[in-house]
Formats: C-alpha cells, structure tokens, sequence
C-alpha cells in the first residue's frame, strides 16, 4: 500500500516537472516578448544618415519603451527625434487607427535635412509629421509623369502621339512624327524616353505586347459592406509570354530613326532603362535574358551599333534581383561606371566566388580582377573614382569564422590595399554620411548585443560610441541566446550553420521534440545573425519545444556551388544537409528527439515545409505551412524563373507539392489568405484538391480577407501562433492543448462579475 502510494506521488510530482503544452506554457509563451523588451536596455536598431548632414536617426529599445533618436555626429549630441505621445496621438487622429507612443513603428522614414519634420508611410499612406507642434497630415503621393519629356537644352518635348515618338519645339512652332511603325500591338513606351545629354538623339523602347495574365479574388468579408467584393490583380507567372522591349534610336536633327541590331539581346526578360553616357556618344542598357542564363551590359553608339561591353554567362543562373524583386545592388549584381565608362567596375561569380572586377570600357576586357579568395562580396557601398577605392561589405573572410557575418573592406582599384574596416567578430551593418567622412557601425551577435559606433572613414578612428546595449536585467529573466551549431553538409566537407532555441525551463533529463522554422529560398540566407532580444521562435519553444533554423545548400551568401543545388531544384530546399545538421545536434545532445520532428513556414518556407513531409516522411512527421508557392509554375514568374529555369520542364513537377501531394504521411496544416497576393491562394487549393482525391487527413485555416502574411506577420498573427503551438503540442508531444474557448469564456466571465 506504501509503495503505491509513493507511485502515485512519484508520478504526480513528475507529471507537474515534466508536463509540456500545458495551459502555464502557453501563458509564458505569450508573455516571453513584453518580458524580455522590458528588461532590453539601449538596443538600437539599423541607423539612417539625414540628407548631406552628420546627423543620424535609428531606434531603440530600452526597458520596453522603442523611442527614435537623433544623434548629431559633430556635435555628438544626442535626444528623442520628437515627442512619441504627442505624434502617436496626432497619427490616431489622422488616420482612426491607435498608435502606442512606446511602440510607433513608422515605415519608409525620412527626417529633412534641419529636422523639423518628417515623412513616413502608415498602410501604404504617405503622411507628414512638423515635429515643433507634432502635427500630421496626408500627403498627396503626385502619379509618375507620363507626359512630354523635355529636351537637355529647353528647345525641343518628346512625347507619345497614337503608339509613335512625335517631337515639337518649345514654342510650339515646329514639329514632326518621328516613327511610323509605332501600334496598339507594337507601341513606343513613354517612359523609356531618353534624351542624350547634347540634345541630338533618343534612345527609347518599342514594346510588343505579352499576356497579361489576372489572378482574380474575392473577399468574403469585407469590413465596410455586407456583400463579397471581386478584384484582381495582373500576375506573371512562369512560362507566360512578355513584353518584347527592343531599343530604338533617333537623331533628331536629321528626323531620322536608327534600327538597333537586336542580335546581342534577341529575348530580354527584361532591359533596364537606357543611360546616356555624359559625352552623348553612345546609351548603355542591361539585358537579362530569358532564363536567367545570360547577362550582358550592351553599348549602343551613336550610329545605333551595338555590343557587350560584359557578357556573364553561367551553366546555371546569374542571380540578379534582391528578395523583393527590385533590380538593386545588392545579391550579384553590381556595376559602377568610372570616368563616364572609360572603366567599369562589376560583380560576377565567374571564379565560383562573389568578386569584383574592373573592366576596360572602351575595349570590354578585364583589366584586373579587384577581390579574390574562397569568400564573398556581398554588397559596394561607396566608390572614390578620385582616389581609385571602392568600400564594401563581404562575407567569409577569415577561416573558421561565421561565413555569413558581414564585414567591410577597402580597397583599390588594382587589388591591392585590402583593409579591413570593421575588426569585432560579429555581424556588421554600416552605411556612410554622404559626404564620405563619416560612417556608422550597428554591430552585434546573437549573443552580443548591439553597439552602435560613429567612426572617421579617413583613419577607422572612433567619434563615439553611440548606444551599447545592456543584457544584464535581460539575463535575469532567463534569457538565453540561441546556441549556434554547425555540422557537415552531403559534400561531407562544407560547414551548414543553425540555431537551437530552448525553452527558459529547459530540463536537459527530459527527451523534446523539435521544430524546425525553415525558409529555403534561394534569394539570401537567413538564419539570424544579429542580436534578439525576442524571436518568435522562443514562444514556439516555450510551449514544450526545441526549435531550430538551418541555412541548408542551394541559399545565398556562399559559395556559386552551394547556391546552385536550387538550380532547376526548388524541391531540395537543402533537405540532405538539414537532416545530417539535425542528427549531429541529437548525436551530441540525448534531449534532442530526432524520432519527432515537426517544421513550419511561409511563402517559400510554406513550399519547403510541406516538402519536409512528402520528399522526407521518414524525418519529419508534422508540418504546419502558410501560404506556400506549392507549385512553381502558379508563382511569381521572376522568383521562380530565375531558379527553376525557363522554358518551362519536368522539372517544374517533379518540385511540386501539388503533383507530389499523394505522397503524404504526415500531419498537416495548411494556411492561407484568400487576398495573398504575393503567391496565388489557389497554389494552397490545388494541393488540398490533390489531397482530397488522394484521401489524405489534412487540416485547413484559409483567413478571410488576408494577404500574404495570413497567421504570421499580420493582424492575425496571434490565431495563427495559437493554431501553430496547438498543432504541434497535439501531433508532437501527444497531448491535447488547453481550450480556447473555455479559457475565453472563463476569462469573459471574471470580467462580468467585476
């Protein structure tokens, strides 16, 4: 009787020490976030140089409170950029939402050059701030011309006239058509119109129409009416027929019109806008071919003869455009003209390395190669044509070192005077006051947390340090940073680098399962390398959980063959090498339960996390996906095309989880916003169709009137955490979650009898 008796104790007190998903761990999950900022001190945020000053805006987190700061440079002064309350107060008003001044996050802001106002964008509304008496207003956003463009030297306007280029003076006295072949079907674009500098000719596009593919919707709940309101939006997508942009140039004193060989770039995805070089002696234009194969820059002199001054061409992709879809410079592209073209400067991965390169302008070769070595440029910031210089960041660096750290560089033209700017191991982030002479350097780790330093370009000498943040209340909360960890990729040589998060109670006795949060899109790399105060990965974990990121092969940032496992493999989503990080961290640590193993994602993540579950069923075990491209093919044509290849193949399907949805044998749950409109929502559809007629179990959240961030990064952020954290307490630690609706009913009531 005794011993039961001690049995029964026993088992109670270890259901009490090792209960998980219990109604306390979602009630510390929630609260992680508004623990932890309250006890961060003097955390900043990214810095922002204001105009041609020395002065700089960021913000900062500090006891809970995010305040934007200026700091004056020269003076080294530094104060609250306005007053929080006040400006929270007169955006309530303004716009009829409720602003926090403890916590305003104002999007695209820009200070004037004397600070006495501002500009900001609150849900696409541009608004301006006076900051003396903290008062708001809208600001009319004025449309991009699309009327007459004026000549160089005031004589002559350039415009549209029934799909031709017509000219006329500026008194209005003389004019002419200057093309005849211009239709509805053929059309001379208004906004490609370039006058060269001296006022002789145009360079402009004629256009021949593609498909203008619609993605159509309706909102089933819209907030002002009763009825479902219909929309759409126009959509390439892979495969679709494009525009056709070919040059044209006209001499205008001759009236003449001057055909331009299109044999260099017969099938453009896209042409940047012409350039005139300075001399007007000939434009400049970039050309992506179709495929994403080719990459040339191509000089069209004044007789319309053209030629590549660079030509990049890979056997996989050349990797063009940042993670929004901006032509920017920024991922593998960059060019920058020295001395009107007599030089250009470029980035290419020809070697297998991120590099930059100077180029002679007038005869198209390599002069010489700038950086070489086994890592990477990531990004030019700023380039001194005078002292022959270029600045920029890179990645990989120093053996043995986080690869995907940031770290700035000088150095010269010909290669040689490599001086490394930013020495503390860690993630930099610096920019540059226009003038040159200063720079500021937001540094961190993940367990580091921000300093903020203002430093001489000329000697790397120390203004000042601006803001070091404070984690000794932070510690004191049971925080802890992710543990960062690495293991050997399939090549069994390559390092592949993660993050593992515990929970603040975390037991090392006990056995935990594991989630993994994945995003395998080839545009970057994103396992966080800069300091958090909180992730939401620790309220996942919190619940009962170990959740870990991985940056797998065929991400960004690498090395041109670890990228290119994406190529025309959008499925493989670095899988072999997350598999072989994850049984390192379990041979290494017994807590860790590889035999349960759930993973989460959006958008791209939303593809690779279902794909976790029909490519690997016999890892992971449960998925929760929000609002995936599950089918590359119903995608965005400029994401997907630049990875999976074009003309469209087999291999569009064999990486499709819509063809591959009769594959699956684990839990899932699939989210969607019926208004994505960054991927299609009836991507999601086609696979719960293909479920369905496979007679797969499946759950299914689809968010009325949602975009992209559908239960993740919107209004709805918080259901879609809850339904997260209760799928897998449920599918991976076996228990049934605590109830809403009877914790809300509970909660409705107390507040009734008080």
């Amino acid at each position: 009787m005794r011993r039961s008796i001690l049995l029964i104790i026993a088992f109670c007190f270890s259901s009490t020490v090792y209960a998980q998903g219990t109604a306390a761990d979602y009630e510390r999950a929630n609260g992680l976030k508004a623990k932890y900022e309250a006890a961060a001190i003097d955390v900043a945020g990214i810095p922002n140089w204001i105009g041609n000053t020395h002065r700089l805006w960021y913000r900062k987190l500090s006891r809970g409170v995010s305040v934007y700061m200026i700091f004056d440079a020269d003076t080294k002064h530094k104060d609250a950029a306005f007053d929080h309350e006040k400006i929270a107060a007169s955006l309530s008003k303004l716009t009829n939402n409720i602003y926090k001044s403890n916590d305003l996050s104002l999007g695209q802001l820009r200070f004037d050059n004397n600070v006495s106002s501002f500009t900001t964008t609150l849900d696409s509304v541009v608004v301006r701030c006076t900051i003396a008496d903290s008062v708001c207003v809208k600001v009319e956003t004025p449309a991009r011309p699309q009327g007459p463009v004026k000549s160089p030297d005031g004589k002559w306007v350039a415009l549209i006239f029934n799909y031709n280029l017509a000219i006329y003076s500026a008194d209005a006295k003389d004019g002419s058509v200057l093309s005849t072949d211009g239709s509805e079907g053929n059309y001379y674009n208004a906004r490609s119109i370039v006058w060269s500098p001296d006022s002789s000719k145009i360079a402009i596009y004629r256009v021949r129409p593609g498909y203008k593919r619609e993605v159509r919707y309706i909102e089933s709940s819209p907030e002002d009416q009763v009825q479902p309101k219909f929309s759409s939006i126009v959509y390439a997508k892979p495969g679709d027929v494009l525009d056709l942009e070919q040059p044209v140039l006209f001499d205008i004193v001759a009236r003449k019109q001057i055909s331009v060989d299109n044999a260099l770039f017969p099938n453009p995805y896209e042409l940047s806008d012409p350039v005139w070089r300075k001399d007007s002696r000939a434009f400049t234009f970039e050309y992506n071919q179709r495929g994403h194969q080719v990459y040339r820059v191509i000089e069209v002199d004044a007789t319309g003869k053209p030629r590549a001054l660079i030509s990049d061409e890979p056997a996989t992709f050349f990797s063009y455009r940042n993670a929004n879809g901006s032509l920017a410079d920024s991922g593998r592209r960059y060019r920058y003209d020295v001395n009107d073209g007599k030089e250009i400067i470029w980035m290419s991965e020809r070697d297998g390395w991120s590099h930059l390169y100077l180029y002679d302008g007038v005869t198209g070769a390599v002069k010489n190669q700038i950086t070489r070595g086994e890592w990477v440029v990531r990004a030019v910031q700023r380039v001194d044509e005078s002292k022959r210089q270029i600045w920029f960041s890179a990645g990989g660096t120093h053996e043995g070192k986080d690869p995907y750290f940031a770290s700035y560089f000088r150095i010269n033209f010909d290669g040689s005077g490599l001086t490394e700017l930013t020495t503390v191991d860690a993630n930099h982030n610096v920019t540059y006051s226009t003038d040159g002479q200063l720079y500021v350097d937001n540094y961190s780790r993940l367990d580091l947390a921000n300093v903020l330093e203002v430093r001489q370009t000329a000697d790397n000498s120390v203004v000042t340090t601006v803001e070091r943040g404070d984690t000794s209340e932070l510690a004191k909360t049971g925080w802890q940073p992710p543990e960062v960890f690495t293991a050997k990729g399939r090549d069994g040589k390559t390092d592949i680098w993660g993050v593992i998060i515990r929970p603040t109670n975390f037991d090392p006795s006990k056995k935990y399962p594991v989630i993994e949060n994945i995003y395998a899109g080839p545009q970057g790399s994103f396992v966080p390398k800069t300091f958090l105060t909180y992730s939401s990965m620790m309220a996942q974990a919190e619940v009962g959980f170990i959740v870990v990121q991985i940056d797998g092969m065929g991400t960004s940032n690498r090395s041109k063959a670890f990228h290119d496992v994406a190529w025309k493999n959008l499925g493989d989503a670095g899988f072999p090498d997350r598999i072989l990080w994850h049984k390192a961290v379990a041979a290494k640590y017994p807590w860790y339960d590889i035999s349960r193993v759930g993973i989460y994602g959006g958008s791209a993540g939303g593809q690779n996390s279902l794909g976790g579950l029909l490519f690997h069923p016999e890892f992971y075990k449960a998925a929760v996906s929000y609002a995936g491209c599950h089918d590359n093919r119903m995608d965005k044509i400029w994401w997907n095309e630049q990875w999976m290849g074009w003309p469209i193949g087999p291999q569009y399907s064999a990486s499709s989880n819509v063809d591959n949805a009769y594959r699956l044998q684990g839990d899932l749950l699939l989210v969607v916003g019926e208004m994505d409109t960054n991927v299609d929502p009836s991507s999601t559809m086609q696979v719960v169709h293909q479920l369905i007629k496979h007679n797969k179990n499946f759950d299914l959240l689809v968010v009325p009137g949602a975009n992209h961030g559908a239960g993740r990064s919107d209004r709805y952020a918080t259901y879609g955490d809850h339904k997260r954290f209760d799928f897998f307490v449920r599918h991976l630690l076996g228990v049934n979650p605590p109830s809403w609706n009877q914790v809300a009913e509970s909660t409705s009531q107390s507040s009734q009898e008080r």
